[in-house]
């Protein structure tokens, strides 16, 4: 806590002093972001049947399916790292590229640029941003800090928010090959053990979301302990064939609306019931005699559209 205390100090001094270093939240603009020079991005849905123009990308452009309110279309945004720039405009194929640098080198948990987005367009087009990645297993990774945003009703100002933690880290349980087990971690882009990151863009009728990156803008993102998140899962394995109430904690999260439309384990696992109290959910499972062994992930699917998510093991029937 002293340290934490003592580098916001140092920071917030060093802000004082130089007019080039400043902290997210700070609204000069009135639309939620800092004045200041920034690399725009905008990911614009097209609609189905119409075509966009991929040119040399000098509008800093990327384009995916629109869907609806009722449809949801999605893509990959592969990143890599590098200078700001759009490697593949166009993922209405269902992929898109685009290079941006490593955001937090040291992984101190202080961005060294920041990321704001806002969505435009028509009233309640909807846009999920999820962060992931592939483990050193091969199985993907995917943050349990979501971006969803919704285009709100009305003509007022659709004001930026900071998406750091949402677009700039994986939040989840990752398997460390130094362990030999999983851990909660909080990871930076571009940061092992995971590879190949990219952003997972389910649009839901969501004209233009607009993203800005101000660089020499910090922002201080939380622990990996105190951000909503799936803490244990109890028994953390169990046998094809077997039946079995297994229960789910959660960390700094109000479980306490899940149904079990809202738990996934996977292929030829059956959820038969789930009750919940508070920070506590428990699922009976019935688990096939063919399901494949190995680890999956659990996904909990929470009332503000987030999922979480925790390994679970399918080992052999005895």
């Amino acid at each position: 806590m002293k340290k934490i205390f003592a580098i916001s100090l140092t920071l917030a001094l060093i802000a004082a002093l130089m007019p080039g270093v400043a902290f997210a939240g700070q609204d000069e603009t009135g639309n939620g972001c800092p004045s200041g020079a920034h690399y725009n991005l905008n990911i614009i849905g097209v609609p189905k049947d119409k075509t966009a123009a991929m040119d040399d990308n000098s509008g800093h452009r990327i384009f995916v399916p629109l869907g609806s309110k009722n449809i949801t279309k999605s893509t990959k945004i592969y990143l890599f790292e590098g200078d700001f720039a759009v490697l593949d405009a166009n993922g209405t194929d269902g992929r898109a590229e685009f290079q941006l640098p490593n955001p937090d080198p040291e992984n101190d948990g202080f961005t060294e640029y920041t990321v704001f987005l806002r969505v435009l367009g028509k009233p309640g087009g909807k846009i999920k941003m999820a962060t992931s990645a592939t483990d050193v297993l091969g199985d993907e990774v995917v943050s349990d800090l979501q971006v969803i945003k919704v285009r709100e009703t009305g003509k007022g100002k659709q004001k930026f928010e900071n998406v750091c933690e949402e677009l700039l880290y994986i939040y989840a349980w990752v398997w460390n090959p130094d362990t030999g087990q999983y851990e909660y971690m909080r990871l930076p882009l571009f940061s092992e053990p995971l590879q190949d990151y990219l952003w997972k863009v389910d649009n839901s009728g969501c004209k233009i979301a607009q993203l800005r990156f101000y660089e020499g803008v910090i922002t201080e993102v939380r622990d990996p302990e105190v951000v909503p998140h799936l803490s244990s899962i109890d028994p953390a394995s169990a046998a094809q064939g077997a039946t079995v109430d297994v229960t789910i904690t959660g960390a700094n999260v109000d479980l306490s609306g899940v149904t079990a439309s809202d738990v996934d384990f996977g292929k030829k696992i059956n959820i038969n019931l789930v009750s919940a109290v508070s920070t506590e959910i428990t699922v009976n499972i019935s688990i096939d005699g063919n399901a494949q062994v190995g680890t999956r992930r659990v996904y909990v699917t929470i009332t503000d559209e987030t999922t979480l998510s925790i390994p679970f093991e399918v080992t052999a029937a005895l």
